[in-house]
């Protein structure tokens, strides 16, 4: 890549080094179910909302640069020929001058709920330490002294941003970032950080990691305690994980992982978690044991349905921060991998970034809008549906109602396909012989016929040139 573009690509090297492509890799680690019955009631809950919406927002969106990743001095990360030591004390400054003061989180709750999210997950700290909420613990936070946005009534964006969402019936999450390279009992300033991980040897300091993991458990209970009912957990930084769980799948990520573990009492912290907020999912990534109630494959789709409870988190544009010049997905892109996610049996965590101003993009808010009107039309083909067998064939995706009654064909045309086609059909479903099929946006019961061990629909040509909507069109087969 080039120095021009290094930091605008870093987002998709940075998934990659740290996840491995884990989602496939992540097959292979047997999940581990939580037994409490509250738990799994809420992620069966989680599971039929399908949609999310996700926020990467920090200081560093002034820049337009990667969220957190050009502090680290692992040597694929470019920061256009900056002195490294010179670029950290400038981006570390950049709280001075963060002050969004068009932060309107109701207009962003209104608009995600137009799109038909149901859950939202919010980056209340990244791994630059910078905190999006109000922490006793440290004064590197939006509400600091050094922050001119500290004086605004709404200068807890956190707080702001979870009660505007509830208020649209969202169920709230929280992102913590494990790892915090502002903080000196993790990138200790007396040594170098040669990459992401803790640089000192925490089996000859213990007391100072202890130091850090109090830090750690005490940050994440108040975000616990003091923000309302918060329904997931999301932790992010894989690679801050007990030393028993380094496999080979994490060491081929492709960085240098210290001799110790970096264990920071995972089951100390979902305890207290659990009892602030009873219920409450955990998702300490890519670290696959008790604390992943789901997974998260980053950025990419699963070929076929997975054996545990996951969810696709993509960006909306090119990087999860805010660029100055983002290539936005399509509406069709956006749709089709939604109901893609959906009939493999996942659910869809979609990201958009907030300028240094607070606000959105007016093209984030077309697409969420354009969403929004393929969902007002079709969305029970995908809240509260299960994956049914063969999943995609060709252009078809399939989903199934949980009760087993109601069956959704849905065709993803080509970009340059704008007519439906004289027929649908698919060769590896058979359906009971009093079946009734209609197109969603219609009440007329459309034709069809088996075919051997499959079937095809007529699609008469009213519809054919007419079709009630873009970017992906919906059977409903009843019986």
């Amino acid at each position: 890549m080039t120095k021009t573009t290094s930091l605008q690509k870093l987002p998709i090297l940075a998934c990659l080094l740290l996840f491995g492509s884990s989602s496939f890799h992540a097959q292979t680690h047997p999940y581990i179910p939580d037994h409490d019955p509250l738990v799994q009631q809420n992620l069966a809950a989680w599971q039929d909302l399908k949609f999310g919406f996700m926020m990467h927002w920090g200081a560093y969106s002034q820049w337009g640069v990667v969220e957190s990743w050009s502090l680290c001095s692992e040597d694929w990360i470019g920061r256009n020929g900056a002195d490294y030591m010179q670029y950290v004390q400038k981006y570390e400054a950049l709280p001075k001058t963060f002050n969004p003061t068009k932060f309107n989180p109701e207009k962003w709750a209104a608009a995600a709920k137009e799109a038909g999210m149901k859950y939202v997950v919010f980056t209340t700290k990244h791994h630059d330490g910078f905190c999006m909420f109000d922490s006793k613990y440290t004064d590197y936070k939006i509400t600091g002294p050094d922050c001119p946005f500290h004086t605004n009534p709404k200068a807890d964006v956190t707080k702001y941003i979870f009660d505007a969402f509830r208020q649209q019936d969202f169920k709230i999450g929280a992102y913590f970032s494990k790892p915090d390279w502002h903080c000196d009992d993790y990138w200790a300033h007396e040594w170098a950080t040669p990459n992401r991980c803790n640089n000192y040897d925490i089996r000859r300091y213990p007391k100072r990691w202890q130091q850090y993991e109090d830090f750690t458990y005490n940050q994440i209970g108040e975000l616990m305690s003091k923000y309302g009912k918060v329904d997931i957990l999301w932790l992010d930084g894989g690679w801050v994980r007990p030393d028993s769980t380094i496999t080979e799948e994490v060491i081929s990520w492709g960085y240098d992982l210290p001799k110790w573990g970096q264990a920071i009492d995972m089951q100390r912290i979902a305890r207290m978690a659990r009892q602030q907020q009873p219920g409450i999912l955990i998702v300490d990534r890519s670290v696959h044991g008790p604390y992943e109630n789901y997974r998260t494959p980053e950025q990419q789709v699963p070929d076929k349905t997975l054996p545990y409870p996951w969810e696709t988190c993509m960006t909306m544009a090119g990087g999860w921060s805010y660029s100055f010049n983002p290539q936005y997905k399509s509406t069709r892109q956006l749709v089709q991998t939604l109901v893609d996610i959906v009939a493999k049996g996942g659910n869809f965590l979609l990201n958009a970034a907030p300028g240094p101003d607070g606000e959105l993009d007016d093209e984030a808010y077309l697409r969420l809008k354009e969403i929004g009107e393929w969902m007002a039309l079709n969305g029970e083909a995908i809240y509260g549906t299960r994956p049914i067998a063969p999943f995609k064939e060709g252009k078809v995706c399939l989903t199934q109602k949980k009760d087993g009654k109601t069956l959704y064909a849905i065709y993803l045309p080509d970009e340059d396909e704008q007519e439906m086609p004289s027929k649908i059909w698919m060769s590896s479903l058979a359906l009971p012989k009093y079946s009734q099929v209609k197109l969603m946006g219609s009440q007329e019961a459309l034709h069809w016929e088996a075919v051997g061990k499959g079937f095809v629909v007529d699609i008469p040509e009213q519809f054919r040139k007419k079709p009630y909507c873009k970017w992906a069109w919906v059977l409903e087969i009843r019986g």
